[in-house]
């Protein structure tokens, strides 16, 4: 049986360290500082960036944008880009939660995405995601944004007994979103005793403050953002499993894990950008910019401040180009002409229960290298000259890829590729790893395609600028 190779290990602390978009951007985070990264904020002015450094920047802290300037970087020259997201479908935590009924307490939730929520039924459960605390600090107030992360399962959607649902089997399981999606907290009769405070029960003042939530919930996020209940101010919490990512199966070749779709393009592009410029010399003959933007908001159509459909893409192209050069207004359009995105969102991968689902001529295998995605509607943004190059890469280092397309007779999604392509005005190609059970509370994918996706992502950064040049299309 094959080791485990060093990047799947790697993706898989990724994907353990980022139960939601928060945590994985304070994960990227964390890991481009540790490789030298420059924090940027987009409320300062950007005037002293310079050749050869590399910098990042957040957005809402649920979208980063990370990019390593060449040592021969001028104004003008193009930006060499992967796109991810870092969000999931999930089960979000409503402005008002508190739901009590029939001797329970319970939470009350809305769906992110179209996830397939029956999945979500019988799981051990817990929230994370962040909190905005009140702080009395030197005779004032200020306010802090905390992330926070319950490790314990707090909660679960049970399922109805089938003896209570006897047309379950010939009729299939029907879900109301919202009356089945409600997850259980506790009992009431436990948490009433729960009330009787000793020497080291919960404070009564702190609880009676909030009514929007139950106050045992609230108890339990203030000790993970260690405040009081009574100064947490609001939060965005979400729900997430707490089984671990796992490396799996009989001949351990598959990640077992949530989130797939789309930390895993996340973290090998994020890793390729940091390999690919952690070299002293790894810039110095390199005229463009290398960027991975990983954005938040994919799962429900990019429209949001920091989404792909935002102009966060486009301040950065337009704020690093001004750096360099702030008296040529046209050298931004010249840019672009001269960039290209890879769209990197995971892939539908061939189902051996439901192979009927793809079409004969295009069936992306587990273990075959990244899939790159065409949709003569355009859906996805690919085309042949964006797809050759992304091609030639690969077969300059052996590597595996696939392609896809949807049945005619099926719809077909999309990516941020398209809202990209068409927003920026860049050259783009939809690829993705393939993966089963994808939108499921647990996904799957293979270990050899991590490895494919962060060698041909490392490749892209360090050959693109010299494949490019000898490419001509609009002369």
């Amino acid at each position: 049986m094959a080791a485990v190779a060093p990047v799947v290990s790697d993706l898989v602390d990724f994907l353990n360290a980022s139960p939601t978009a928060f945590h994985a951007v304070d994960e990227a985070k964390r890991r481009l500082k540790a490789a030298g990264f420059a924090q940027l904020s987009e409320r300062e002015e950007w005037s002293g960036l310079e050749p050869g450094r590399k910098y990042f920047f957040t957005r809402n802290h649920s979208t980063i944008v990370a990019f390593a300037i060449g040592g021969k970087y001028v104004a003008g020259n193009g930006f060499h880009v992967i796109g991810a997201h870092t969000d999931s479908p999930c089960l979000k935590l409503k402005p008002v939660s508190k739901v009590t009924k029939g001797g329970y307490l319970e939470v009350g939730v809305q769906t992110y995405g179209g996830g397939l929520w029956y999945t979500w039924f019988d799981r051990d459960l817990t929230i994370a995601g962040r909190v905005i605390t009140r702080e009395k600090r030197d005779g004032g107030v200020s306010y802090a944004h905390k992330l926070v992360r319950v490790q314990e399962p707090i909660l679960r959607i049970p399922t109805l007994a089938i003896h209570l649902d006897r047309t379950i089997s010939s009729e299939g399981l029907k879900i109301n979103n919202q009356s089945h999606l409600v997850p259980v907290l506790a009992t009431s009769i436990k948490n009433e005793m729960q009330k009787i405070v000793g020497e080291n029960g919960p404070k009564e003042s702190s609880e009676n403050k909030n009514t929007k939530h139950h106050p045992l919930l609230l108890q339990l996020i203030a000790k993970e953002a260690n405040c009081e209940p009574d100064e947490i101010c609001d939060f965005e919490l979400q729900l997430c499993d707490t089984q671990p990512s796992a490396v799996a199966g009989a001949m351990k070749e598959f990640i077992f894990s949530g989130r797939l779709d789309n930390l895993c393009m996340s973290f090998c592009s994020l890793k390729a950008l940091i390999d690919s410029t952690s070299a002293e010399q790894s810039l110095d003959h390199e005229s463009g910019v290398r960027m991975v933007a990983l954005f938040d908001h994919e799962e429900v159509g990019s429209d949001s401040a920091q989404g792909a459909g935002s102009p966060a893409m486009l301040d950065a192209l337009s704020r690093i180009t001004g750096s360099f050069n702030s008296s040529n207004s046209k050298l931004l359009e010249k840019a672009i002409q001269r960039s290209f995105l890879v769209s990197a969102d995971m892939a539908h991968a061939l189902h051996p229960n439901y192979m009927d689902k793809h079409e004969e001529n295009h069936q992306p295998k587990l273990h075959g290298g990244l899939v790159i995605k065409h949709n003569a509607n355009q859906r996805y943004a690919t085309n042949a000259v964006t797809a050759f190059i992304f091609r030639e890469i690969a077969e300059r280092h052996q590597l595996p890829v696939q392609d896809f397309v949807v049945r005619n007779d099926m719809g077909c999604g999309s990516t941020i590729g398209p809202i990209l392509a068409s927003g920026v005005g860049i050259r783009t190609v939809d690829i993705g790893a393939p993966q089963l059970s994808m939108h499921s509370i647990r996904e799957m994918c293979a270990t050899d395609d991590i490895s494919h996706a962060y060698e041909h992502f490392k490749a892209y950064f360090e050959e693109f600028t010299e494949l490019d040049s000898k490419v001509k299309v609009d002369y």
